[in-house]
């Protein structure tokens, strides 16, 4: 009796640890060091690219040059049937519908899933980006394009780096790294990055075709999603990437596992 009342507790440290802490997959040594050079060379390249850019606009020279020439020219390319598109394309990547898209996915992830690790991954990802925007816009203070010439109602709020922009980097980055990092064939992650890629292009230019940020704002929310990515790569290889015959720290011993 005392047997079966020890185990249970055992059984549900068992169920706990199986859905939300364990997620092994198994590689190469050398596998294993190449996924930690990808992740600190897009966090390299992601926090250079963003001083960059922090130095241009806070100077107001260099690449922020560019910026009152795109917005020009993409006022010249309005017209109705492109509005609605790029309204569309905002609403989705917004601060109302990517939140709902994120608790969707995470949440049916979570629960279909064997484990609910990258699920929970995505979902601290997503997090993080948000304070990120949130701590660097505060402390930039720039402010947006002229207010008369936004096409879905005015937006007082500080411009750099584009939360639009951000988020939907986070979401299709990470979930496609999350998703195809599982997978044996590079070519198809390749291809998802691409598509990744280019609904990160239509999620930035939605956000300047209407008249809410400048390049350098998106340049520097895909800049931040660089760090974000390549954090998230470092530890899920940390949390899961097991060379053959390494156990997962934290793992059940074969005495514990036999009383479950």
């Amino acid at each position: 009796m005392a047997k079966a009342q020890t185990g249970k507790p055992q059984g549900r440290w068992r169920m706990f640890h199986d859905k939300f802490v364990v997620e092994e997959r198994f590689m190469s040594a050398q596998g294993r060091r190449n996924l930690y050079r990808i992740a600190g060379g897009l966090m390299i390249a992601g926090v250079v690219l963003f001083v960059m850019l922090l130095v241009a606009v806070i100077q107001k020279d260099g690449i922020s040059a560019v910026d009152e020439p795109v917005r020009l020219w993409l006022l010249t390319l309005r017209g109705d049937p492109t509005t609605l598109i790029m309204i569309i394309l905002a609403i989705v990547f917004g601060p109302i519908g990517l939140p709902i898209i994120v608790l969707i996915v995470t949440v049916a992830w979570g629960l279909l899933a064997k484990h609910a690790w990258r699920p929970m991954l995505l979902a601290g990802a997503m997090l993080t980006g948000v304070i990120l925007a949130q701590v660097i816009g505060r402390t930039v203070e720039r402010h947006r394009p002229p207010l008369d010439l936004m096409l879905f109602g005015a937006d007082s709020t500080f411009s750099f780096p584009s939360g639009h922009v951000l988020g939907a980097c986070d979401f299709l980055l990470v979930t496609t790294y999350l998703v195809f990092s599982r997978r044996k064939n590079p070519r198809t992650a390749v291809i998802a990055f691409i598509v990744a890629g280019i609904g990160i292009f239509f999620a930035a230019i939605s956000r300047l075709y209407l008249g809410y940020h400048w390049l350098t704002d998106a340049l520097a929310a895909f800049s931040i999603s660089l760090v974000v990515l390549g954090g998230v790569i470092a530890v899920d290889t940390w949390r899961t990437a097991r060379i053959p015959g390494e156990q997962i720290t934290g793992t059940l011993s074969a005495a514990d596992a036999s009383q479950d």
